[in-house]
């Protein structure tokens, strides 16, 4: 079942709420949950079948969500499932932001991240800044179901995934090895000299607009990820998310997709929800915890990814992550599935989408959002 107020920006929801005392009833109850409120009446999308088996995942996990679902529709666990799903994306050297291929830190070398939760054991593991293993999301199952601890990170996880098999492999693919060279040439006051008649990298152009770099030294980094998360026929939940991180990231910084309570996390009784965008935002307004605690207290899945990322916004005063009109200079996507089978996504900027499969369909849907990207 969709959550109804995709395609709906924050600010536009509030000033609707507000023509009416019905709609400012609801508008109350949700600030009461830090949340959002739908307009009463309005938005109301066509549902999406309702109840039944759902995987939802960033819009790069289309191959993700289908193989999640056909392990799901063959009787799987749903932790089984998500892994396998997002392992198609660890091992495609296209992708620049999860596993093989990923970009790399400032010095040239992939370090990964991931974690995992089960909704049914409520148990979770996780990995951190972990070196030439391609799948950091079989670790962090391993990590759950072979030791005693939630987050290894480092040369102990690299000690550990070796110590279970896994062989050590070059991740940096000559795409991105390319990428990074092109990155270190265009620093200022940099040392290394890009070839003559070098075309500029197609990154330099931010994702939110032209003239809003997503940091704050004004290069183009990126943070993608990808978060799945499934429901199956028994109403049990799980999830995972797994990255190469920051790209060109100081060496060890882990953002927030190994982070339990930020990058995601599962409540069997509740609902899952992930994240993927800058990882230092989301930590420190603890994420998909949080977007949990909205959704059991009445939130939808939209209205409680919305009210994390209004709260994310009113909590950035950093003058370097801020526009001229105080909105982020950065984009954050958090993703979320209810027990009931109701999901839903939301972004700070407009534009982007999330993967979904459910009711035989598997599509990328709109997800709702706080600002008007601009220029469009």
């Amino acid at each position: 079942m969709q959550d109804p107020l995709s395609r709906r920006t924050f600010l536009r929801s509030v000033a609707a709420a507000a023509g009416g005392a019905a709609a400012g009833h609801a508008l109350a109850s949700a600030d009461e949950l830090g949340g959002v409120a739908q307009p009463s009446g309005q938005g109301q999308a066509a549902a999406d079948g309702g109840g039944g088996q759902v995987v939802i995942s960033s819009a790069n996990g289309l191959q993700a969500t289908a193989k999640a679902m056909e392990l799901l529709e063959d009787g799987q666990d749903p932790l089984d499932a998500v892994i396998a799903g997002v392992n198609i994306v660890e091992l495609d050297p296209t992708d620049h932001s999860v596993g093989y291929g990923g970009l790399p830190n400032e010095d040239g070398i992939v370090e990964l991240d991931s974690c995992v939760m089960h909704g049914p054991t409520h148990n979770a593991g996780a990995v951190a800044a972990l070196r030439n293993i391609k799948t950091p999301s079989r670790v962090a199952r391993l990590v759950m179901e072979r030791t005693d601890h939630v987050l290894v990170v480092g040369q102990g996880a690299l000690r550990f995934a070796k110590a279970h098999g896994f062989e050590e492999e070059e991740l940096l693919t000559d795409e991105a090895r390319k990428i990074w060279l092109r990155w270190k040439e265009a620093r200022a006051n940099g040392d290394w000299i890009a070839p003559a008649q070098t075309k500029p990298s197609p990154s330099t152009q931010s994702s939110v607009g032209s003239d809003m770099p997503l940091h704050p030294l004004g290069y183009e980094f990126t943070y993608g990820t990808i978060n799945c998360c499934a429901l199956d026929a028994a109403s049990n939940l799980a999830g995972v998310t797994t990255t190469s991180g920051l790209s060109y990231k100081i060496p060890g910084r882990v953002g927030d997709s190994p982070i339990i309570g930020a990058g995601l996390y599962v409540d069997n009784e509740v609902g899952a929800a992930g994240s993927t965008g800058r990882g230092e935002a989301v930590i420190l307004n603890c994420g998909s915890v949080s977007v949990v605690e909205m959704m059991r207290n009445g939130a939808t899945p939209t209205e409680a990814c919305l009210g994390l990322l209004k709260r994310m916004a009113d909590h950035n005063h950093d003058p370097r992550l801020r526009l001229k009109d105080g909105t982020p200079n950065f984009d954050v996507k958090m993703y979320a599935v209810r027990k009931d089978g109701l999901h839903g996504a939301a972004a700070i900027w407009s534009g982007a989408k999330y993967a979904v499969s459910s009711q035989g369909k598997n599509r990328l849907e709109e997800c709702a959002f706080l600002y008007e990207r601009p220029n469009g």
